[in-house]
């Protein structure tokens, strides 16, 4: 009986703490939930920096208000679009795929497959040009024999 007990003081106990280490874990966010966001925005004071690798003041407060909405929660979409509403696209490490930011997307897969184009009929016209070309130089049979004698005696006398 004591055994039956001590089983479910202790299966409590387990229940209790696994319980309130998710409840901690929610109220508050680590660094990888923090820098998991962080790394889709860019400082605002550094170009072409991310916020998870920045360390200036500005970035390091919006670390902080990410912590906070987290804590709070926030969901990463919120998050990134309230940073998108107060600061502008500028501050997204990747564009938006719609509107006229949608031609960041699309114009690389077009410019390669007009590259792979180009390539293409290149190398096709560099093979037919290649066909073309005679295996051997043949003389031709065109030029009068009169010619040949004085250009053969020229060549003797150069000799």
């Amino acid at each position: 009986m004591t055994r039956k007990i001590v089983l479910i003081l202790l299966l409590a106990g387990v229940a209790l703490f696994s319980g309130t280490s998710a409840l901690a874990q929610n109220e508050f966010p680590t660094d990888d939930d923090v820098n998991a966001i962080a790394k889709k925005l860019y400082c605002p004071v550094c170009p072409n920096t991310p916020l998870d690798v920045c360390e200036t003041k500005a970035c390091q407060d919006w670390r902080a208000d990410i912590r906070r909405q987290l804590a709070d929660g926030w969901t990463e979409e919120e998050i990134i679009n309230y940073f998108a509403e107060q600061y502008g696209e500028r501050v997204l490490a990747e564009p938006e795929r719609q509107g006229f930011t949608s031609l960041v997307w699309i114009l690389p897969v077009i410019a390669l497959l007009l590259g792979l184009v180009i390539v293409a009929q290149a190398l096709r016209n560099w093979k037919a040009g290649q066909q073309a070309l005679p295996d051997t130089a043949v003389p031709d049979p065109t030029v009068d024999p009169a010619t040949l004698a004085q250009i053969e005696e020229d060549l003797h006398q150069i000799e």
